[in-house]
């Protein structure tokens, strides 16, 4: 086998999703061949023993439970203590994690050329001219000399320690290169990522786009800005809700939506930059129940974030204590502190709140193209040369322009300025840091109004009864001749339009011209609040977001929440994981009736018209009709839209959602002379066509589609047939391998236990057993405990640089 033919393959499936088949088995063959550090990896994977490693911040340990979680301990307190333990969580962290790691740090840096190749420029220039790499900077300047910025440091240490010390992940000998040191900015780099994964959004040019495509009627009928359902998150009766006060009737009336401009096209500069949105399907569930309603008297809190699932998992699950910190939870690889989890105190959870948090301006520039007018004067625009690294071939040289509001992104000819909160300097480090250390409700407030990005929807409750919801993160208010506008369309950046007060890209913000802390959508002691990234509420003081989930979801938790407080049954944390595994698809009680009533009779269509007609609406396994249902819908969407949307040179990523299509008049222009009825029916014929006699949901819906970043069938993880969909509460798509990336159900109660569950394993390493041992779990909706106590062998001690150990 030729090496660099080998080579250039993984290279190829990595940026290209592509993959070489079983040309790499037998795997041991295969890494003797081409990993050069394959044989350390494989002996430290296999024969983990009680490593001694120094550490400048004193003696911690690492030691891992019967699932791989890093149980990290130190024995003191206070700054050192907890600089002590950072650094040893940079050194696990690194010991599972490390190529993953310096993976999305390369691609935030936009040097993924450096070891991919060419075909990894156009997502380098991306990252590159949005310059992430200063908007981390500007956090890391924020943070110098605080406890925070400090923890980085021993993180960043830490992670250093373990990448000179023990044997490279298998990946890197594969690509043949090792990692550059870890930074400060580099953590700061992963917070960027997931903040832009959570609300980098290029709707708006979008929806700049559908103006010129399509007619006015048609974009206000495909696209409305407010969704038609009664399940906000926020309910007009839910107990201690705050919208806005006795002013906000007032505010509200003065507050209008702007349609688009129609003047931008988008061209290559949009369909380049569409390939660095969030992937559809990004969202999460969460709800918290007061004492009220559970049987042991105390609040519970439940929370699954459905983000991209792959191997490893996005998530790194840790328990850490010190004489002062107890917690427990999740955090993404790169990060020191917990993310979602629980402590002492109390537990928390966040969903995408889906807040509009990125502006776009268009600018009136000189001839040559260097100059922007600004409020009457010309401005050059703050301009930097940087070079893009190509392995195999020729260096790029990008030119980096930014203009008062931010990065200008450019393409053949086209341009727009992007004002995006994650480009200032946040305390969302801090914020995260401290909810370790929260000992009540207000502590957990005070921590929140420091999450200056993402935006999210966090749920909180303790073990003295404080239930919590609140919305998270910087939102602007944009204004227009003094009047409050949303954020829809492409502003007049010449003119200062709609920019946001106080905010300084690449540097220390202000933030006086954005949402107060106290003016943001919140509940104190909800009875019950259930968040499925609907709409917040019915009527904010603010204009938040447009972009909200469609409702189903949402709707089915109320469902069932409200059915189990109105019953003589309290609630508990076994209800609590039903609901998480619950399949049961609004999506298609809105739409079975009328497509079995459209069907019935015709020729051909009895058996399937009496399978729909007897299933209830859940997408299980073992159900032929989820099946037909699932693939139905997806040929219904296409015989709706596929032709004309083709015409006007729209690809499907315009399709409009699914409440849209579901509730679609039976005379709309969409289904052309044949009506709604008939075209249901022609869908599903074809729907049919394309399944196997005999074929049931859990034949097409398995885990194969989460996988490595190489794509390579030795690293993917198993195909096991699981349950849910898109549009369910157990939240899987298929299609975009989003999903359900941790679920964790906490009850406050002592007596009873928190537990959870990762799709995958909470090692990256493939040779260990903790690769994927959680995801058969996952799979079935079963879960594993999520104890705080201190459990396992240690595998690491570390112990001060003064001292005696193995170095």
């Amino acid at each position: 086998m030729d090496i660099d033919t080998t080579r250039r393959a993984l290279v190829a499936a990595i940026v290209g999703g592509g993959a070489v088949g079983g040309s790499l088995s037998p795997v041991r063959g295969y890494l003797d061949r081409f990993a050069p550090f394959s044989g350390s990896a494989w002996r430290d994977a296999t024969d983990r023993t009680n490593r001694r490693v120094e550490s400048p911040y004193g003696p911690a340990t690492v030691r891992y439970d019967d699932y791989g979680t890093a149980h990290v301990e130190t024995g003191d307190g206070g700054s050192s203590g907890e600089k002590a333990l950072y650094f040893a969580v940079g050194y696990a962290q690194a010991a599972d994690r490390l190529f993953q790691m310096d993976l999305q740090r390369r691609v935030m840096r936009g040097d993924l050329s450096e070891v991919v190749g060419e075909r990894a420029l156009d997502s380098d220039e991306f990252h590159v001219k949005m310059d992430f790499v200063g908007g981390a900077e500007a956090n890391l300047e924020l943070l110098d000399g605080t406890p925070t910025g400090e923890a980085v440091e021993a993180f960043a240490e830490g992670v250093n320690a373990c990448r000179e010390r023990e044997a490279l992940p298998l990946e890197f000998g594969l690509l043949d290169y090792e990692p550059d040191p870890w930074t400060p900015t580099d953590t700061m780099l992963m917070e960027q990522q997931i903040s832009w994964g959570l609300t980098g959004s290029f709707w708006t040019l979008r929806r700049e786009r559908l103006a010129r495509k399509l007619s006015e009627d048609a974009v206000d009928e495909l696209y409305p800005f407010r969704m038609d359902h009664d399940s906000p998150i926020v309910r007009s009766d839910s107990d201690g809700a705050n919208d806005g006060g006795t002013d906000a009737a007032q505010t509200r009336e003065s507050r209008r939506t702007v349609t688009p401009s129609g003047e931008f096209e988008g061209g290559d500069l949009l369909d380049w930059l569409s390939a660095f949105e969030s992937p559809p399907g990004v969202g999460s569930n969460s709800w918290v129940v007061s004492g009220g309603q559970t049987a042991s008297g105390s609040p519970i809190v439940a929370n699954d974030p459905h983000l991209s699932l792959m191997a490893p998992p996005v998530w790194y699950e840790m328990n850490l204590r010190t004489d002062d910190v107890s917690v427990r939870g999740v955090t993404f690889p790169g990060v020191p502190f917990v993310v979602i989890g629980e402590n002492d105190s109390g537990a928390w959870g966040f969903t995408n709140s889906g807040a509009d948090v990125i502006d776009f301006y268009s600018y009136e520039t000189d001839e040559s193209g260097d100059r922007y007018r600004y409020e009457g004067e010309w401005r050059e625009f703050e301009t930097e040369e940087k070079t893009i690294t190509v392995s195999d071939g020729d260096d790029r040289t990008v030119t980096v322009r930014k203009t008062v509001h931010g990065p200008l992104l450019e393409r053949e000819g086209q341009r727009v300025g992007v004002s995006w909160t994650g480009h200032t300097a946040t305390r969302t480090s801090a914020a995260i840091r401290e909810y370790s250390e929260t000992e009540g409700v207000e502590d957990f407030l005070a921590a929140t109004e420091k999450m200056d990005l993402p935006t999210q929807n966090v749920v909180y409750a303790d073990r003295e009864g404080n239930t919590l919801f609140y919305v998270t993160g910087k939102i602007p208010i944009r204004t227009i001749d003094g009047e409050e506008v949303w954020g829809t369309r492409v502003f007049d950046g010449s003119a200062g339009e709609a920019e946001w007060e106080g905010f300084q890209p690449f540097g220390v913000s202000s933030w006086e011209g954005f949402v107060p802390f106290d003016e943001k959508p919140h509940v104190r002691n909800p009875d019950y609040l259930g968040t499925a990234n609907q709409r917040i509420t019915d009527d904010p003081q603010h204009y938040v977001g447009e972009r909200y989930a469609t409702p189903y979801r949402g709707q089915r938790l109320y469902e069932l929440l409200d059915r189990r407080a109105d019953s003589e049954k309290p609630m508990d944390p076994a209800f609590m994981r039903r609901i998480q595994r619950d399949a049961k698809s609004a999506r298609a009680e809105q739409v079975v009736d009328e497509l079995v009533a459209a069907a019935e009779g015709e020729d051909g269509l009895g058996g399937v018209v009496s399978t729909l007609r007897d299933w209830d609406g859940r997408m299980v396994r073992d159900s032929r009709a989820a099946l037909v249902f699932r693939t139905w819908f997806e040929r219904f969407r296409e015989a709706t839209f596929g032709d004309e949307f083709e015409a006007a040179g729209l690809d499907e990523s315009y399709y409009p959602n699914d409440l849209v299509l579901a509730t679609l008049p039976a005379d709309s222009r969409w289904f052309g002379d044949e009506g709604r009825a008939a075209v249901m029916v022609r869908a599903l014929r074809d729907a049919l066509d394309d399944i196997e006699d005999g074929a049931t949901y859990g034949d097409y819906n398995t885990t194969a589609a989460v996988t490595h970043p190489f794509d390579q069938p030795f690293l993917n993880y198993p195909a096991y047939p699981t349950d849910g969909s898109a549009n369910t509460l157990n939240n899987y798509r298929k299609e975009s391998a989003v999903g359900s990336s941790w679920r964790q159900v906490c009850p406050m109660a002592e007596r009873e236990q928190s537990v959870c569950v990762l799709p995958g394993g909470n090692s990256g390493e493939y040779f260990s057993d903790h690769y994927h041992d959680q995801l058969r779990l996952w799979a079935d909706g079963k879960y594993k405990p999520m104890s705080r106590e201190i459990r396992g062998e240690t595998a690491i001690t570390f112990e001060a640089t003064d001292s005696e150990g193995d170095r």
